[in-house]
């Protein structure tokens, strides 16, 4: 296993390895590469879960 983690470059649609982008645009850390393909996705799946408790209060 590498020492670097992934990120999920928001700008390019990438997942890369290493701090390479500015982290303004960048998602992560991530233990694989899978993982920082999934950011989005994730990230997604999550915010529709807090708006669906939101909208239950």
């Amino acid at each position: 296993m590498s020492e670097e983690q992934w990120y999920y470059d928001i700008g390019t649609g990438q997942a890369l390895q290493g701090k390479v982008t500015n982290w303004d645009n960048r998602m992560g850390p991530y233990a694989t590469r899978g993982e920082a393909e999934a950011a989005l996705a994730k990230a997604k799946a999550r915010n529709e879960a807090w708006d669906a408790e939101d909208e239950k209060d």
